[in-house]
C-alpha cells in the first residue's frame, strides 16, 4: 500500500492523539493501514522527549498552565495548542529511504514549501530542527520511529494564543521568538483546518521525491 491518506481529526486532547498514533503505528507495521497522515489541534499542553535535561521547563510541572507529557521523541519542551497545526505521518520508511535525517529535512520542506506559497521566505537554521522566518520559528519538528514507521511530525503555528510558550524554552533554544502563519501573511483567513488542505499537495510532493531518489 503506498498510497497516502489524509485525514483531519479536529481537536483532541494530547494523550487521545497519542493512543491513537500508537495503534496506527502498530496497524502500519502489520501492513493493515495504508501511509497516513493525521491533522488536528490539541488542548493545550507541553511535551518534552525522553531526556534528563528538563531546564526547557521554566518551572516544576505543577506550577505551569498547562500539563506536561513526555514522550518518545527526541528534543526539549515546545507547546501544543487551539489555533497550531499538529501533522502526525504514520508513514512506513522502507519506502522513503531509512534515513531519518533525509526524512527530517524532508518534513521542513513540506512546511517551507507551503509558506513559500504564501509570498514568505522561509528557511532553516544551522545547527536547529524547525522552520524559520528570519530569527522567528513559525513550526516545530520531532519525530519518532518504532520498526521503521514514523510517528509524531509537527506543529505549525497557525493561529495560536503564543503565550503558551511563555512558561517554556521552546525546544531548548533561548531567546527564541515564536511566530505564526496568520501574523507572518497578516491574513485572518488561515486555520488550521484550511491550512491542512493546502499542505496536502506539499506533503505528496516531497514524499513522491523521497520514493524516487530511494
Amino acid at each position: 500500500m503506498s498510497q497516502v491518506q489524509f485525514q483531519w481529526l479536529g481537536r483532541i486532547e494530547y494523550g487521545a492523539g497519542l493512543e491513537l498514533q500508537n495503534q496506527m503505528v502498530e496497524q502500519r507495521i502489520a501492513g493493515e493501514i495504508p501511509d497516513t497522515v493525521l491533522f488536528l489541534e490539541h488542548e493545550p499542553v507541553y511535551t518534552i522527549g525522553r531526556t534528563r535535561d528538563r531546564s526547557s521547563l521554566k518551572h516544576a510541572d505543577d506550577q505551569l498552565p498547562h500539563p506536561v507529557v513526555e514522550i518518545n521523541r527526541g528534543g526539549q519542551a515546545t507547546y501544543h495548542g487551539p489555533g497550531q497545526l499538529v501533522g502526525y505521518l504514520i508513514l512506513d520508511l522502507h519506502l522513503y529511504g531509512q534515513d531519518l535525517h533525509t526524512y527530517l529535512r524532508a518534513v521542513e520542506e513540506m512546511l517551507i514549501g507551503f509558506l513559500q506559497s504564501l509570498d514568505l521566505s522561509p528557511g532553516r537554521r544551522d545547527g536547529l530542527t524547525g522552520v524559520w522566518l528570519e530569527n522567528r520559528k513559525i513550526a516545530s519538528i520531532g519525530i519518532g520511529v518504532k520498526k521503521w514507521i514514523s510517528m509524531h511530525g509537527f506543529g505549525l503555528n497557525v493561529s495560536p494564543d503564543l503565550s503558551g510558550y511563555d512558561s517554556i524554552v521552546p525546544c531548548g533554544i533561548q531567546n527564541v521568538e515564536m511566530t505564526s502563519v496568520v501574523d507572518e501573511s497578516e491574513d485572518p483567513k488561515w486555520t488550521p483546518q484550511n491550512v491542512s488542505d493546502a499542505l496536502i499537495p506539499f506533503i505528496e510532493s516531497e514524499l513522491a521525491t523521497l520514493r524516487v531518489s530511494h
